[in-house]
């Protein structure tokens, strides 16, 4: 199975490198040229193997990058507790 992580795009150069924001901070440089259809700042898109495999509605980005987010912060408490629970 391949994951596909959402993110939204905040610049593209012209070598056809796009900075994408990944939430929280994260910004990285992905494979633009790749994608079905052209990209310019503020599209969401997904990510896979560091290349933009889709570009999403605005809407249904948002929603998606939203939920990635959550999705990781709730797996970040769950190592923090499992490392506490190790080191007891």
């Amino acid at each position: 199975m391949c994951l596909g992580v959402p993110g939204r795009v905040v610049r593209v150069r012209e070598d056809g490198i796009a900075e994408v924001d990944f939430g929280g901070g994260f910004i990285h440089e992905v494979d633009a040229t790749t994608s079905p259809t052209p990209v310019k700042p503020g599209d969401y898109v997904i990510v896979h193997a560091g290349i933009i495999i889709a570009r999403l509605d605005p809407e249904e980005g948002k929603r998606y990058l939203e939920l990635h987010q959550q999705l990781m912060e709730e797996m970040m408490k769950l190592i923090e507790e499992e490392g506490a629970e190790l080191e007891a």
